[in-house]
């Protein structure tokens, strides 16, 4: 319940920052812009995120003749979660990993690579379907790309905001309806940093809240605990060579090998953390249901 009270508050957090930056570059006029950027980008993600993040991976939909044991064993763990059948997709990836995506459950899909169903084992597998249930039953899917889009429009609005500087130079006017140029600074080092933070935040938050909720479907906590010592393995052999980083936080493990400063800016909480709270699920006598 905490975990899902602070991802609202982080929401709340991005969506004042993005205002926030268009108060401080364009005073009131350019709060209002941002406003309606806002709600634009949201209503956008809201109906066609699903779509976009599906064909940036060319995700092919198979059914029961092309994968009777992957559809079977999604079906068996959508009943037990008491969740619709979502659309199911094969990606052309040997990277091994994958993710869900979609508005709602009722409109919501899982998709796998074809390097995780060759990697995994049986039980491996059906706890990654039930982590990816998991995230469509906390809609954490339709959570984390809205974080994800105002995010990812406050870097754009910064660099188009610096670049207009450089270019264009700064306007005198010190008419209170526009933005104090002191400010707009400000807000251009700090906002991007800040949404970076928050969009980290709360993705790490999905993720441990998503595989409390696989272990309790699946009923074998262990069995999520090796499948990500797998994939964590793979990633770094095997890493996912196409696709756009800003997608990073919906897949199962980060695809995208980072060094560095870039470690400090995951979307996902360690595995060794993750593994340790699946371990000591077995320890406390977890229920198997939610």
């Amino acid at each position: 319940m905490l975990n899902r009270v602070k991802t609202l508050v982080f929401l709340a957090v991005l969506t004042a920052l993005f205002l926030w930056l268009g108060q401080a570059l364009g005073g009131r006029a350019g709060m209002l812009i941002a406003l309606v950027l806002a709600a634009t980008m949201n209503i956008g993600v809201y109906w066609f995120s699903d779509r976009i993040v599906l064909r940036m991976y060319n995700a092919q939909r198979i059914g029961p003749p092309e994968a009777p044991a992957l559809y079977g064993a999604i079906q068996e763990l959508a009943m037990q979660a008491n969740l619709p059948m979502p659309k199911v997709y094969l990606i052309p990836d040997a990277a091994p990993n994958a993710f869900a995506t979609g508005r709602n459950p009722n409109h919501s899909s899982v998709a796998f690579t074809q390097g995780l169903l060759s990697m995994l084992n049986r039980e491996e597998i059906k706890s990654v379907i039930a982590h990816e249930l998991g995230h469509i039953r906390n809609r954490d899917t339709l959570i984390m790309t809205i974080a994800a889009t105002i995010a990812g429009a406050l870097s754009h609005v910064t660099n188009m905001a610096i670049w207009g500087t450089f270019l264009g130079g700064t306007s005198d006017s010190e008419d209170e309806e526009n933005g104090h140029p002191a400010v707009g600074l400000l807000a251009l080092l700090i906002a991007p940093v800040a949404a970076t933070l928050i969009q980290m935040a709360i993705s790490r938050a999905r993720e441990f809240l998503a595989d409390e909720a696989a272990a309790r479907f699946s009923g074998n906590p262990l069995a999520l605990a090796n499948a990500l010592r797998k994939l964590e393995y793979a990633r770094h052999r095997v890493p996912m060579e196409h696709g756009d980083p800003a997608t990073a936080h919906l897949f199962i493990v980060n695809p995208f090998v980072g060094a560095g400063l870039a470690k400090l800016f995951s979307t996902h909480p360690p595995t060794e953390e993750r593994v340790a709270r699946l371990e000591a699920m077995v320890l406390t006598g977890a229920p198997v249901l939610v």
